[in-house]
């Protein structure tokens, strides 16, 4: 069925690996495809910066289908493509929220924004406008504005205003939202048990909020709300059609998260579940870098199987691809906005996100280690350093690089002997050998200082000095290594 066979090719965004554009991906495009979206796998190997890979891929898209999407997941913070090798210039949505300035989150948005133009991207997957209301999830974290709902609406709002600005599309994520989950559904299904007034009250605002501020997307959640329905809001109607489409009035495109996922392909495979995601209204099928050729074919076909079986109705598929194809030619057709002036925006953001207790300025180098834990699938391999701006004050003596069963506190106070000592952390509060590290950390240096670069519940694991720099970007490292040297804020 060759126009069948067209229309889902117009809804699906793979990924692919590898720094080139696959010829199989140029062959998809010939047929229309969507577009493609960059993950960090594109970015790791070569010696091009980021920018300039991200830029190239781009162009080699746009040779063979000029209007072709570009999208990829730039958020600040802890989460970035641009700056995948080096770390953020920007800080992540936590910091924003905590300098809770709408101004500054729209600005900061509008200078991402005008990088992914120079960089040819034209469809930013952010912001996050999920409410972190458990500390426990693993997935969301600092990249949520915060546990507050209006906050997260406000500043949400704010950030699809600045990238749209810029001429870069914004996707709201993760619908409905995945911020009270305790599971991460790239490796599992969450469910979140929360009674349907509670789910409106504090995950709604921020969709709400990002839909009257004109969002052009919004990304689908691997999770099940059982107040609303038994399927995860991928395959939901109830919560795509008449939550999103008829009740908050959106009418841009609905893009799922990666169908790859472990929290919607376990239960269905990749093409099943991409069927089910089209009938119950979804438009944009996200595809993941691994084996996306391959993906792409059972996805049509799966497709093409739903509409005989009438488990889709064709009607729907064709609904889906004009809204893909509707958001190409507009984006085709934005001029990118004026660029912002090298204003440091990220830097001054970082810095008015900043908390700090008990801390004075270092008098003398110092020892630094730097406790590492696993890697979060969301995140990637990103890059962070606390030692690497202090070094850029004279301020490192020595630096440690602690991960489990690797370097006891005992080792790290004997190599500090004499000598300030700072201690980097992400996240400790959720690694039960970090929280021992910790503990022992401040009976043997009560006076150890203490940086936060993730959530900031790791305040409460010494009783000393402590800075907070509510993300882990370059930006922000940058600016705790600023208060340690005694810079003004």
């Amino acid at each position: 069925m060759p126009e069948l066979d067209d229309l889902v090719t117009a809804c699906l965004m793979p990924g692919f690996a590898g720094p080139r554009l696959p010829g199989w991906v140029a062959r998809e495009l010939d047929r229309g495809l969507a577009g493609i979206c960059v993950y960090g796998q594109n970015l790791t190997d070569g010696g091009e910066p980021a920018p300039d890979r991200v830029r190239a891929l781009g162009d080699a898209v746009r040779r063979v289908r000029p209007d072709a999407l570009v999208a990829l997941d730039e958020e600040g913070g802890d989460v970035t493509r641009l700056e995948y090798l080096v770390g953020s210039g920007y800080p992540g949505n936590l910091a924003l929220g905590v300098a809770d300035d709408e101004a500054l989150t729209e600005a900061v948005a509008a200078a991402i924004g005008a990088d992914l133009r120079r960089a040819g991207v034209t469809v930013d997957l952010a912001p996050s406008v999920d409410v972190n209301s458990d500390s426990r999830n693993p997935v969301i974290g600092v990249r949520s504005f915060g546990p507050d709902p209006d906050a997260v609406a406000r500043h949400g709002a704010a950030y699809v205003r600045g990238l749209r600005s810029a001429g870069v599309a914004a996707a709201a994520k993760h619908f409905p939202g995945h911020g009270a989950t305790t599971v991460d559904s790239h490796l599992g299904l969450p469910t979140i048990d929360a009674d349907e007034a509670t789910f409106r009250r504090r995950e709604l605002p921020p969709f709400a909020a990002a839909v009257t501020a004109g969002v052009d997307l919004v990304m689908t959640s691997h999770v099940v709300f059982t107040a609303l329905d038994e399927q995860p809001a991928t395959l939901s109607r109830r919560l795509l059609v008449d939550l999103l489409r008829t009740e908050l009035g959106f009418d841009g495109v609905v893009v799922t998260d990666a169908l790859d996922m472990a929290g919607v392909r376990a239960a269905h495979g990749i093409a099943r579940a991409g069927a089910l995601s089209l009938a119950a209204g979804a438009d944009l099928l996200l595809i993941g870098a691994e084996d996306g050729e391959q993906h792409c074919g059972d996805l049509r076909r799966a497709v093409t199987d739903a509409v005989r079986e009438g488990v889709l109705p064709e009607s729907r598929l064709h609904d889906a691809a004009q809204r893909v194809r509707a958001l190409r030619t507009r984006l085709a057709a934005t001029e990118p906005g004026p660029v912002p002036p090298a204003s440091g925006i990220g830097a001054t953001a970082a810095r008015r996100a900043l908390r700090a207790r008990d801390v004075v300025p270092l008098t003398a180098p110092a020892v630094v280690a730097e406790l590492r834990a696993g890697t979060n699938l969301a995140v990637g391999d990103a890059k962070w350093s606390l030692a690497e701006p202090l070094a850029r004050h004279g301020l490192v003596a020595g630096e440690r690089q602690v991960r489990e069963a690797d370097g006891t506190p005992e080792d790290v106070v004997a190599a500090a002997a004499g000598r300030p000592l700072v201690v980097a952390v992400r996240d400790a509060y959720r690694s039960d050998w970090q929280r021992a590290w910790l503990h022992r950390l401040a009976e043997l240096r009560p006076d150890a200082v203490l940086v936060a670069v993730g959530m900031p519940d790791d305040a409460g694991l010494v009783p000393g000095p402590v800075v907070l720099t509510h993300g882990a970007g370059r930006v922000n490292t940058a600016a705790a290594a600023g208060l340690l040297a005694g810079e003004p804020a």
